[in-house]
Formats: C-alpha cells, structure tokens, sequence
C-alpha cells in the first residue's frame, strides 16, 4: 500500500474507538470527519434509562445500567496522556467514567469535528476511493462523501444475541436481553431467570438478586468461580424447553419463573458495510482481519475494537494510534497474500482446537504480545506490560469474590510494577 498524501479519513462513530481515533489524527494534523447518529459522544458508555429506539427512532446503541461499576480497574480504563482523576474511584461507575470521557472530548476539542445526529448509511468502495453515504436524522437529507481511509467505530455491544429456546413463544412472563436491562428494583419479590454467565450475566446477576425472591441462573460456563451466593441463588444448567409458567432445564428440574434476562451476549452489526468493503460478516465474527483490526483485502479500513478478553480501553487507545501511524504512513503492512497467510495459521489453530472461529478476536494470554506486535510494526508507544499484569490480578479477584473484588485498588509504579492494597493496607506488590 503506498502512502497517500494528505489522506481524507472517515471515522464512524464518536465513542471510545471514535474518539481516541480523532484526538491521534488531530495531534497529526491529518484531514478527518466523525459521523455520529445520535447528538452525544461516548457511545454505550453513556446512560439512556430508555430501551428500544431513541427520539429519532434510531436503535439505542448503550447497554448501560443504572448501577453498573467498571470491571476493570482504573488504570486499565485511562486514555493515553489523559490521567483519570485521583479521586476517581478504583472502579468508577458509568457516571463518573462517562464524565471522564466528556472532559477528554473538552480538553482535545474534539467535538468541532464531530457531525452529530448524522447516521452512516452505506460504505462502499469505488474505484480506490471510499464512499461514504450519510444521513441528517432530523432533517432526512443525504450526503456522499469521498475519503481515503475509513475506521469504523462502531463497536460491538449494541445489536443483543438472542438464545433460540423452544415453547418460548408460550411463557407468559417477561423476557428481555440485558442490552435493555436498566434497573434491579422491578424485579423485587420476583423469581427471576438469568441466562449468560460471562461479565454482563455474573454482575447483573448479583445486582438482581438483592431485590429478587429468588434469582435461577441458566449457563454452562466452565469458570470455577469461588463465591458463596445467597441462599436464594439457584445453579442451573442450559434450558430444555419454556412453558406458560417456567423452565424446565437440561438436567430434567423445573423452575416456576415471573422474569427473564438474557444475557446472552452481542452480534457483530455493520449493516452499513457492503460487499464491496471485502469483509466476511457474521453476527459472531468480523474476517479476515490483521493485527486483529486492519481489512485484509481493503487495507485502508480499519474495524476498532473488536477484541476480545483484553483491557478493551488500553486496546482501542493502542489500535488507534496504531491507525493513526498506518494513516499517516509511517509504516508499511506486509504484502496482502502474507497477511492473509498469518491471519489464516490464527484461522486453522483455532479450528484444530475445535473452537468457534469467533475464537479468532480473542487476545487472552496473548494480550501484551499483540501490544508488543503492534509497536514493533508501526513504532507507536509501547503499551506497559503492568496492564496486562493487572488485568491478570484483576482476574484472578474476580474468581475468588464476585462480591469483593471492586475493593481493590491498583497503583501503577512503573511499566513493569504495580501495588495492590485493600482498604488502604499494602498488600502486595507484583512485579
């Protein structure tokens, strides 16, 4: 790919992805536009106590809930060369992230080249140029632009993945997916079903059951956690079937339910992404990919985070400047066919395994390694191996308290060193 001069950049999106995308090219001096469809930054970080469509009938993209909290620890939620508060809590809540997010948007001015309320329509790609088709949501009106570079940041929380359980149709209480779950405090005195048991599943499940009269938690997760659940927390394995009344489960047991929550997970969405984009989509992978972001066959597109099991903030910070270096044309990508080649030995290791190829956007274990990757190739800033450190920390707290594991708090001392204390007494440091 040669460098292009003075390359016009599209930026879909104005959450994380977005923003952080817009703060490198700006500090470049290259050329870019953000279109976002709603009037606010911060995508599904900022609250909406609504569910379904927004004001102009637009899908609401946020799965925030009133009483969510962080669940990663704040130095792992910084942006680069933005300091979280030092009254910030270890885990702060939506709220207090979310203002953290309007004060980087202020203090980078990123706002000016921000088009609210401008929906993305389709992408295309037509004759070595990007077009780009948008829409002013108040008004209708539709704009095509041209542009060298894309980077969608949309991300991959907004479009919920829904379970297909048979006799569903014939239950008589409610179900919903935790995308639209808002609040605890409807399900008081309820017997409530959750289904799911990874980050969303576990936290709302606690957050319910502190209402509920009974709280039946539906998955089959192979995680050993170590906690000690209230007495009206019910194990149970997958769901055989609905009835007018409940569930009855995998293992034969029945349970009467009033409530339904599906925390089932996200779909991969890009309906604006057509054909000619050179992606493979499906509602469980984005493909094929380089360095887990870079469009193989249309390498001046970029899909942000999309990563998984990974300091997601870290991540979108790194890959951002990484697009930005790639923009810029500070570096060059190998050879398409090379790309391919190792995208492919990522593709094959995964279905040795006899693992989904949605397998393919997890980092995992191999967290700092991609960060080591990407400043190797591009020459951008070295992500400290102490975030993957205290994602791991982190991790392990996670395992032995759902309920506790908020009450740490992890101070970085150096690229490779952090300090752990719990209410306020030292307990360890890790190196």
């Amino acid at each position: 790919m040669k460098k292009i001069p003075n390359p016009r950049v599209c930026i879909i999106g104005a959450g994380l992805a977005g923003l952080t995308s817009a703060r490198y090219l700006q500090d470049e001096g290259i050329s870019f536009t953000v279109l976002e469809g709603t009037r606010y930054v911060g995508g599904t970080w900022r609250y909406d106590p609504r569910v379904g469509t927004d004001e102009n009938g637009l899908p609401l993209h946020t799965s925030m809930y009133k009483h969510l909290r962080t669940n990663l620890p704040k130095p792992t939620m910084e942006l680069r060369g933005f300091p979280v508060p030092d009254d910030m809590p270890s885990f702060p809540s939506w709220k207090i992230y979310y203002k953290y997010i309007q004060e980087y948007v202020k203090h980078f001015d990123l706002a000016r080249h921000i088009k609210f309320l401008h929906n993305v329509i389709l992408v295309s790609r037509v004759q070595n140029m990007w077009k780009v088709k948008y829409q002013n949501v108040l008004t209708g009106e539709e704009f095509e632009d041209e542009f060298d570079f894309v980077i969608v940041g949309t991300g991959h929380y907004s479009k919920p993945n829904y379970p297909t359980i048979p006799n569903e149709e014939l239950f008589t209480g409610t179900i919903i997916h935790s995308h639209d779950y808002r609040e605890p405090e409807v399900y008081k005195d309820r017997r409530v079903l959750i289904v799911g048991a990874g980050p969303s599943g576990m936290d709302i499940a606690i957050d319910v059951a502190y209402h509920s009269k009974a709280l039946v938690h539906s998955h089959h997760s192979r995680i050993k956690f170590r906690e000690v659940f209230p007495k009206h927390y019910i194990r149970k394995p997958d769901i055989e079937e609905f009835n007018a009344t409940g569930v009855l489960f995998k293992d034969g047991t029945y349970e009467d339910i009033d409530d339904v929550i599906y925390c089932t997970g996200f779909q991969y969405d890009y309906p604006f992404l057509d054909k000619s984009c050179g992606l493979d989509l499906s509602p469980r992978s984005v493909t094929p990919l380089y360095k887990y972001m870079v469009n193989i066959r249309q390498p001046t597109m970029v899909v942000m985070g999309l990563t998984v099991r990974a300091c997601l903030v870290v991540a979108l910070d790194a890959q951002s400047r990484y697009a930005t270096a790639l923009v810029k044309g500070n570096f060059t990508l190998p050879p398409q066919e090379e790309m391919m080649e190792e995208w492919n030995r990522r593709a094959e290791l995964i279905r040795s395994k006899g693992r989904p190829l949605s397998d393919i956007h997890f980092l995992a274990e191999k967290e700092d390694d991609y960060y080591a990757d990407l400043t190797e190739e591009s020459g951008i800033e070295r992500v400290p191996p102490v975030m993957f450190k205290i994602r791991t920390v982190d991790t392990q707290a996670k395992l032995e308290s759902l309920y506790t594991y908020r009450n740490y708090a992890y101070t970085v001392l150096d690229n490779e060193t952090f300090v752990r204390t719990l209410e306020d007494k030292n307990i360890n440091r890790i190196r």
